[in-house]
């Protein structure tokens, strides 16, 4: 191992290839600040480029692309609620209240040291673990996947605030059922399209998370009045953390980071399931909305991290965005699976070392423009509304090229403002749609090996283990509402505003 690790060294610290992973992280980042342009995007923008590379220049570039686009995405979430990516949707829960309240800058540096710690611990357990890890993922089957994801859309119902937990629930039963519009993925029939073409594809991911949050929050700006709620005086050159944000985010970061990395290792699981696992679990440790950015931020770069051991060392991409990276690998010429580390060593552990350099990249990159980028809240809600509003179609428009997608998002946008208005939270509603789909793939799979029977959930000793949690999870509400609550018992789950998607 060391020594390809030292060879992967060379390949990194080659001045050539550091411009190129420099060049990955400012262009992913970048494209990552603005909505409805993720990671997907931003690698297929640069695929060009490529082409006329080194394959481990090539794949090194690419990579920081990838993690550049997911430090950068909360960018967006922070300033204007607006989570084109969905792994920044849970850094907006807590993230785009802080800015309300005027303290963007401080949101923004807590968001990017979170995300350096987070992505700086997730090279270094690659480096170290990525064989062994390899194994441990290629563990889990069809009915383990099925739990984990069952208790991913029960956990943040558990554990939201008194009185919540029923609604919760109900918005996480409509995302999953907007996650079923569309042809079924085995038979090909269409699902719930009203005989329309424009839905036989489904409804996209930007489309709702545009709708529930950026254009839902706009037109509560616009319906309300004003009521004295416009955001104080913003840190516009203040970028250091409050005092002790330091203290109270290490051990934030330190657990997150874990279990963001252990998630992204897992094909299929990925970012996004990381960033909604850490902030719900955190709220149990905390209600400090400097540790509801940090936990986010840590574990969806950890996570980006972990993704690249399936990728590397089984050839498996876990998420869209790693798929697309697969198709890039093997058009340099570079045939990942459990072969690569003997046939290019280089290539394997130059992209993992290139990542240390990555991250100094994006820290060195994002502390700068945090003043520029937190005067943005300071704009006046006159002219803060068109330019939400006008963002969200655009990016919405920009991702489909279909007109119908804007009426639809507009009437997803009205629908998520009066269930904003009814104490309906929003988050479990985007939870379930982004793991719609995978829940119900695995489920089949799931059903089908056992020919129909449930028993299978609870066959094998790590099924039986997540089976017990799922059961945990859901009788945890029960046991909160028989415990006498106590005086200085505050909410379990995010703050109203922040579940809600709003401010």
């Amino acid at each position: 191992m060391w020594e390809g690790i030292a060879a992967g060294l060379a390949t990194a610290m080659d001045p050539a290839n550091l411009a190129w992973v420099a060049l990955g992280c400012v262009a992913g980042t970048l494209i990552g600040m603005l909505p409805g342009l993720g990671p997907i995007t931003a690698i297929a923008l640069m695929i060009p480029v490529s082409y006329s590379m080194e394959p481990a220049a090539g794949l090194i570039m690419m990579a920081g692309v990838y993690y550049g686009a997911v430090f950068g995405g909360s960018t967006s979430s922070i300033l204007i609620n607006a989570p084109g990516v969905a792994s920044t949707v849970a850094t907006s829960f807590d993230g785009y209240p802080m800015a309300r309240a005027g303290q963007a800058g401080r949101a923004l540096a807590l968001a990017a040291y979170a995300s350096f710690s987070g992505g700086v611990f997730g090279a270094l357990a690659l480096l170290l673990f990525a064989g062994a890890l390899a194994s441990w993922a290629t563990a889990f089957q069809s009915p383990d996947y099925t739990l984990i994801l069952i208790l991913a859309l029960s956990s943040i119902a558990a554990f939201a605030e008194r009185g919540q937990v029923a609604k919760s629930c109900v918005a996480a039963l409509l995302g999953l059922m907007l996650g079923t519009v569309g042809a079924d993925p085995e038979s090909g029939v269409p699902r719930f399209t009203f005989g329309r073409l424009d839905l036989m594809d489904g409804i996209s991911f930007i489309l709702v998370a545009m709708a529930t949050f950026a254009l839902a929050d706009a037109f509560h700006l616009l319906t309300r009045g004003s009521d004295g709620d416009e955001p104080r005086t913003a840190a516009g050159r203040h970028v250091r953390l409050a005092p002790g944000d330091a203290r109270a985010i290490v051990p934030t970061v330190g657990r997150n980071s874990v279990l963001g990395f252990l998630v992204g290792v897992l094909p299929g699981a990925g970012a996004t399931l990381a960033s909604f696992f850490a902030h719900t679990f955190e709220k149990r440790f905390t209600r400090n909305p400097a540790c509801g950015v940090a936990a986010p931020e840590s574990a969806n770069n950890a996570a980006c991290m972990g993704s690249f051991v399936p990728l590397l060392t089984l050839g498996i991409p876990g998420s869209g965005t790693t798929a697309v990276l697969l198709g890039v690998m093997l058009s340099l010429g570079i045939q990942p699976g459990p072969r690569l580390l003997a046939v290019d060593p280089g290539a394997f552990w130059g992209v993992i070392v290139s990542m240390f350099a990555g991250n100094l990249v994006l820290l060195a990159l994002n502390l700068p423009l945090i003043p520029w980028l937190s005067r943005l809240i300071r704009v006046s809600r006159p002219v803060l509304i068109p330019f939400v509003v006008a963002f969200s179609l655009v990016g919405v428009y920009l991702t489909t090229l279909n007109d119908f997608d804007l009426y639809l998002m507009v009437g997803l946008a009205a629908g998520a403002l009066l269930l904003r208005r009814a104490g309906f939270p929003l988050a479990p509603l985007l939870l379930g749609f982004i793991l719609s789909g995978m829940l119900e793939e695995n489920l089949r799979r799931t059903l089908y090996l056992a020919d129909g029977s449930w028993t299978i959930l609870a066959e094998r000793p790590l099924t039986a283990v997540l089976a017990v949690a799922c059961v945990l999870v859901w009788i945890a509400p029960l046991v909160r509402r028989l415990r006498p609550r106590h005086p200085s018992d505050g909410p379990a789950g995010p703050p109203p505003g922040a579940a809600s998607g709003a401010s």
